[in-house]
């Protein structure tokens, strides 16, 4: 560490390669540590941790438990009267069964059933290239089909910004996360769960909660306003509570019950 630099007051960790810098770092004294993960050591090794609640840690004082995956998406405060509804397509994981047919029949469904509005669908990383070319082959004068590699930083939280729908694949928790996050009316296209994952249950968690819809729900995912449940904002919720535990004058605030 710079000698010039000031000693921090809180060091986070995000990811299993930071875990061993952390630790080692404990010897800095009076310097909180913080993990966003369900970490392989013990947790009383750190001073507070951020995790997951489908991970199924037990909530304690110095554990806050989130639901999904924490996110940069900014929940938007109106939406958007066009309709415009956007797709994002994912590949295959250890956590859904992938198949290309059922994703293809129920994107090219739900646009026959729509045909009023205007649809972006992208793929990912992890698309097939056989999915990703049966995707193209859906473009046309209301539906664009975007390649990943043609997307910027802030594609997706543009393109969210002007969707009055969305779509996802359940394969990634995180991009459902996103979407549900924004605050648009978010739809699961439907795969396979396999039995015991943890992803799985993180978003069964969240529909549960209202917060995302299952496939058999397209139609009130494609006719809901906003203000339809509670919002999801994680990363705010994290934020005010690592500054109630540890930062500046909210040290001394009351502190938000563990869910």
């Amino acid at each position: 560490m710079d000698a010039a630099l000031p000693r921090p007051d809180l060091i986070i960790a995000a990811g299993t390669g930071t875990h061993r810098l952390l630790l080692a770092l404990r010897r800095l004294g009076k310097v909180k540590t913080l993990v966003l993960m369900k970490p392989a050591f013990p947790l009383g090794w750190v001073d507070g941790a951020i995790i997951p609640a489908h991970d199924g840690v037990k909530p304690g004082r110095n554990t806050l438990l989130t639901e999904g995956a924490i996110n940069a998406i900014t929940p938007l405060a109106r939406l958007t009267t066009k309709p415009e509804a956007l797709i994002l397509v994912g590949g295959p994981s250890g956590h859904f069964d992938w198949d290309d047919d059922a994703i293809l029949t129920q994107i090219t469904d739900l646009i026959a059933r729509y045909p009023e509005w205007r649809w972006t669908i992208s793929d990912s990383r992890r698309t097939p290239s056989k999915t990703c070319t049966r995707l193209a082959e859906l473009q046309g004068l209301k539906i664009s089909v975007v390649h990943h590699t043609r997307t910027h930083e802030d594609w997706l939280s543009h393109q969210l910004s002007a969707s009055r729908a969305v779509w996802v694949t359940p394969d990634s928790l995180s991009m459902v996360c996103e979407a549900a996050t924004s605050g648009v009316p978010t739809g699961l296209l439907n795969l396979p769960a396999r039995a015991g994952s943890r992803v799985a249950n993180g978003i069964q968690r969240l529909a549960e909660r209202g917060l995302i819809a299952h496939w058999s729900d397209h139609a009130t995912v494609m006719t809901e306003q906003s203000d339809r449940h509670e919002r999801l904002w994680e990363a705010d919720r994290a934020a005010r509570w690592v500054a109630g535990q540890w930062l500046g004058p909210f040290q001394n605030s009351k502190r938000e019950p563990q869910r």
